[in-house]
């Protein structure tokens, strides 16, 4: 019972369908079919004319179809209670209206009811329907396969309105789950390259004002490096904003892969020595994982600039064993801050999750910080 409570409040508080389609050519073009098809059929039968109550009702509830989507209660009770209405008024003068077959457009009233309206909407229409083809047999004497015939087929025109309107639903969930998550690998990429940039210019930054005292030139190369920096991660927040709005086109450059990890080896102000070691087994990997990798190592090498003190060198090593691929990032600094706690660590670990890997950090037995991570190189379902 309580369930049938429930849903009943779930069904009352429905609104109605999103962004129904404007009037257009097919929705006219629907409506003179239905009419020539009106005409053919009084054309063919004798018992029907131009004249006949059956065919003038019909004519005037055709343009009900064109007002199906933005008021489908209302265009379904002119249908139904006025069919219904004029059937009463000529059975009280002792008459019986001939329907034409054409008259079937009306179908898709309730069709257009489930799809397009609000659950108010379709619990009205549904109780109004059913009163229609309740009083049917006392106003036809319908026989009873006849009146079952009717229901069903009311009845799959609503069940049909439903499944598609729910069938759209999905979609547009699913759509939305899919722009929620392309935001959040485009947040990981901001932080993982502005990050990177960011990190250099500070680095140029203080090594131009210790060294601007006995070397003045070397504060000019400093803020030459500095403004490089700032070029490329003005363009990288550019291409990322760009992703992210409607009205502009996204790059079509190709992501960041393995073979560009000799871009994060280049000399560095610093003066840390990027060593690279990849093995030779590596060109059959999947692009997402060969992407992640390079985050991955791009951001390794980002925290050990930033938080290993006196470093020297970072080592990077990517290998193959097989059916998975191994990163490791090592520096033998001493660390001031690990920053576990930040989004860097964490951003990682959901790039290697969602990709079937695994990602682990810490510190060496002796000096600095150690980052491995574990990928399958044919993602998740290899």
């Amino acid at each position: 019972m309580a369930a049938v409570e429930q849903g009943w409040q779930r069904l009352w508080s429905e609104p109605a369908a999103p962004d129904p389609p404007r009037l257009g050519r097919g929705d006219w073009a629907l409506v003179a079919c239905f009419f020539a098809l009106l005409l053919v059929e009084v054309a063919g039968r004798s018992d029907l004319s131009l004249v006949a109550p059956g065919v003038i009702w019909s004519c005037l509830l055709l343009p009900s179809l064109l007002g199906r989507r933005v008021q489908p209660l209302l265009m379904l009770a002119l249908a139904f209670g006025g069919t219904l209405a004029l059937e009463l008024a000529l059975a009280g003068w002792g008459q019986r209206m001939v329907s034409p077959d054409a008259l079937a457009f009306v179908l898709i009233l309730p069709y257009a009811l489930t799809r397009w309206g609000s659950g108010r909407a379709v619990a009205g229409g549904v109780a109004l329907i059913s009163v229609v083809i309740g009083l049917d047999p006392f106003l036809k004497q319908t026989r009873a396969a006849e009146l079952l015939g009717g229901v069903a087929v009311v009845t799959a025109a609503l069940a049909l309105g439903a499944m598609v309107r729910f069938r759209d639903r999905a979609q547009r969930q699913a759509l939305v789950e899919v722009r929620l998550k392309e935001r959040a690998e485009l947040a990981r990429d901001l932080h993982d390259t502005v990050a990177h940039h960011v990190s250099a210019i500070a680095i140029q930054a203080q090594a131009g004002l210790a060294t601007a005292p006995q070397r003045p030139e070397a504060a000019h190369e400093a803020l030459k490096a500095i403004a490089q920096q700032a070029s490329a991660t003005l363009a990288e927040m550019r291409a990322m904003v760009q992703v992210l709005r409607a009205d502009e086109p996204a790059p079509l450059a190709p992501p960041a892969g393995l073979s560009d990890l000799a871009k994060l080896a280049a000399p560095h102000p610093d003066g840390v020595a990027i060593q690279l070691a990849l093995s030779e087994d590596l060109g059959d990997l999947l692009p997402a994982v060969s992407n992640t990798l390079y985050r991955l190592a791009q951001e390794s090498i980002t925290n050990a600039r930033r938080h290993a003190r006196q470093a020297t060198r970072i080592e990077v090593e990517v290998r193959s064993d097989g059916a998975q691929v191994h990163l490791r990032v090592s520096d033998d600094g001493e660390k001031v801050n690990a920053g576990t706690g930040g989004y860097g660590l964490r951003g990682m670990a959901e790039r290697a999750l969602q990709l079937g890997g695994r990602v682990q950090a810490g510190p060496n037995p002796d000096r600095g910080w150690t980052v491995t991570a574990v990928l399958p190189k044919k993602g998740p379902t290899a």
